[in-house]
């Protein structure tokens, strides 16, 4: 088992180091120059001698191989990096604004994991046909939706028709309501429909015929039989999502003016502020390998046939 760990935990920093080296490149590839879009103002006042000092203040004169290799091991050391539009280590950004887009993050998964869970066992218990075919459309339905489409349509029905829910100054958790919903709908579609086929596929299997033959009701043999071996494949694709969940949070974001990594890249992006938009690349691969790291190693404690013998080779 320690062996199954140690190359998982190596495949999980290869892809670290890969996310960072492809970043890096494919942002030293965009136009334009950070320190010349804030520096050339005229306002400013400042002489191309001094532009170029600040050029090379900032490490920006030097060599690609040189800046990959500063900017790698100040990544290893928990440095960062500097912004150049905020004036401010990256780290004061991040810590400021990663935490809402956690928040949010975890949110929205923990409610569209509900109404995964939900959609999935109700369309199986429900014995009214017409009720479970219309359980079964709500996947295709909400992962057609879009997203900004849905944040608006909420905003008009909850908050201007209904004022249930204010979107000038509202509480730190009401006003999270809405921006939840709206990240859950499209992520609940793809948990339900594997869930869905999952639980189909598991109650061909021969355990499940036995508990009913021993009398044991369709809930029952749902929940204690079914139900744990469904959820397996369902893992995989709830890790994915959640990685996806908080590098993609710019649309919800941007749509109820929420604070977070969403806006930051946004402004990172018009501002061509490289270091911050490194930062966010590498900290949202970390979520994201973290996490199937984390469903990697739950897989032999859910499923004992997963466990690794001793002598096998991985």
């Amino acid at each position: 088992m320690s062996r199954y760990i140690s190359e998982r935990l190596g495949q999980a920093l290869l892809v670290l180091w890969a996310a960072f080296t492809l970043s890096f490149v494919l942002l030293q590839m965009l136009p334009g120059d950070a320190i010349l879009i804030k520096f050339q103002d005229p306002s400013m006042g400042l002489s191309p001698a001094q532009i170029a000092d600040m050029r090379a203040a900032y490490g920006a004169d030097q060599p690609l191989w040189q800046q990959y290799l500063h900017t790698l091991s100040n990544f290893l050391h928990g440095d960062l990096g500097y912004s150049i539009q905020a004036g401010v280590p990256v780290t004061e950004l991040l810590s400021t604004n990663f935490p809402p887009t956690l928040r949010l993050a975890i949110l929205g998964f923990l409610l569209a994991t509900l109404m995964a869970v939900g959609i999935a066992f109700l369309a199986n218990l429900v014995p009214l046909r017409g009720v479970k075919s219309a359980l079964l459309t709500l996947p295709s339905l909400f992962v057609s939706v879009p997203t900004f489409w849905l944040g608006i349509a909420l905003i008009q029905v909850f908050s201007f028709r209904l004022g249930l829910i204010p979107v000038i100054n509202p509480g730190e958790w009401v006003g999270l309501i809405l921006p939840v919903v709206t990240l859950a709908v499209p992520i609940s579609a793809p948990l339900a429909q594997i869930l869905l086929r999952s639980i189909d596929k598991v109650q061909t299997q021969p355990f499940v015929s036995v508990a009913r033959a021993k009398g044991a009701s369709r809930s029952r043999v749902l929940w204690r039989h079914v139900a744990r071996n469904a959820t397996l494949p369902v893992l995989t694709v709830a890790g994915l999502l959640f990685g996806e969940l908080i590098a993609g949070a710019l649309v919800t974001e941007t749509v109820f003016g929420l604070n977070g990594i969403g806006q930051l890249t946004q402004q990172a992006v018009n501002n061509q502020d490289l270091a911050v938009l490194q930062a966010i690349v590498v900290i949202s691969a970390t979520a994201f390998v973290a996490i199937n790291l984390l469903v990697d190693l739950l897989y032999p404690l859910l499923d004992p046939r997963l466990k690794p013998s001793a002598g096998a080779t991985l």
